[in-house]
């Protein structure tokens, strides 16, 4: 297939590589001179903007931060619509409530185009390896047109609806999970260093114990560094953690742990750390006085 790829950031790429090692002609855009730089030494061709990307798709897939960025890059000046041949599919794999891609699904459908609402998760690891898990939900012609790039992207595909809205959904909640397994990790690995045990050495006892978890595992090892390379920023967890409440609020819906968790991100946040990776959450208790769990290298 024909691809147009836009938002080229740390998950993006490695989306867009395992379409290109999966036979698929892939052109993007990005912000950064870098990622494009990247695209074109992998096989893919860089693009002046959303349009020129997405000239003659046969699909576009948008990989950018918000659902402000998602319409701004479809329907603003230069945006992907203009590009697009009537029919072609949308995939959208940006984090965002519900409401917004139920309102960027009925937009693309009046423009003659199919709308995937198919957020992702399993990290750059998953990214690169085309491993993603998908939380999808579209129409049947969204969701046929889709098949060879989701299964070129990932390895784990569930479809939660014929309409947009339910895939969002399910992210919304996974991002409660992860968000709230994150600052736990955050948590106890500052815990452990204000006590004066050794971060690495929390961390090996967690890995083969009871009380480990993935985001441990993943996050803790990066926890232990400055955490300057991020390929899921602090902020990422403000966002989308203020989603799960504004849900939650909406549906009068308790979630008191998700509330807490996100206290911790704005606190790293607020502290001037929020483009840091977002195992800096730690830099939280940091600032309020607990002992480092990074290393002064």
């Amino acid at each position: 297939m024909k691809v147009g790829f836009i938002g080229l950031g740390a998950m993006g790429r490695g989306m867009a590589g395992a379409l290109l090692k999966a036979g698929h002609t892939v052109s993007g855009f990005d912000l950064n001179p870098a990622a494009l730089a990247w695209l074109e030494d992998n096989g893919g061709a860089r693009a002046a903007g959303p349009a020129q990307a997405c000239d003659g798709a046969d699909a576009a897939v948008l990989m950018v931060v918000n659902a402000q960025q998602a319409e701004a890059v479809l329907f603003g000046d230069d945006g992907a619509v203009e590009g697009l041949p009537g029919g072609a599919l949308v995939l959208s794999s940006v984090t965002m409530p519900a409401e917004a891609a139920q309102s960027l699904g009925a937009r693309i459908s009046e423009a003659g185009l199919n709308y995937l609402d198919a957020p992702v998760s399993g990290g750059t690891v998953g990214a690169d390896g085309g491993t993603l898990t998908f939380m999808a939900a579209g129409n049947d012609a969204a969701w046929n047109a889709a098949q060879p790039l989701l299964t070129a992207m990932g390895q784990n595909i569930y479809r939660f609806g014929d309409h947009p809205g339910p895939g969002s959904t399910m992210k919304m909640v996974h991002q409660l999970a992860a968000g709230c397994n994150l600052a736990v990790a955050a948590e106890v690995m500052s815990f452990g260093a204000h006590l004066g045990l050794d971060p690495a050495k929390v961390l090996e006892v967690l890995n083969v114990s009871a009380g480990g978890s993935w985001m441990i595992a993943n996050r803790g090892p990066r926890m232990l560094t400055e955490g300057r390379d991020a390929s899921s920023a602090v902020d990422i967890f403000v966002k989308d953690l203020g989603i799960v409440l504004d849900a939650a609020r909406a549906s009068r819906f308790p979630v008191p742990v998700s509330a807490a968790a996100l206290q911790v991100f704005l606190g790293a946040s607020g502290a001037g750390f929020g483009k840091h990776d977002d195992s800096q959450a730690t830099r939280f208790y940091e600032r309020l006085g607990a002992k480092k769990v990074r290393s002064d290298q």
